[in-house]
């Protein structure tokens, strides 16, 4: 399952930012979650609705949208 699967975008939740399977976390928390040091089991642990899976897919959206937007700027 690829994170198109998990990470949804609703244009009146969180301001549209991407969020996990419809709830109000979004990709953003989850990636400064990680960037702070927090562990993939200290966020399960404090965010219990939260998976594995769904934090693979914020990675994986992460690195996404960067290859789209490298590939973006080296066309122009």
């Amino acid at each position: 399952m690829g994170y198109h699967d998990l990470i949804t975008i609703e244009p009146d939740k969180r301001g549209g930012k991407p969020c996990v399977r419809r709830m109000r976390i979004t990709v953003y928390d989850v990636l400064g979650w990680l960037a702070s040091g927090m562990s993939h089991d200290e966020i399960i642990d404090d965010f219990s609705k939260l998976t594995e899976e769904d934090i693979k897919a914020c990675l994986e959206f992460a690195a996404d949208r960067e290859h789209r937007l490298v590939a973006s700027v080296n066309i122009n």
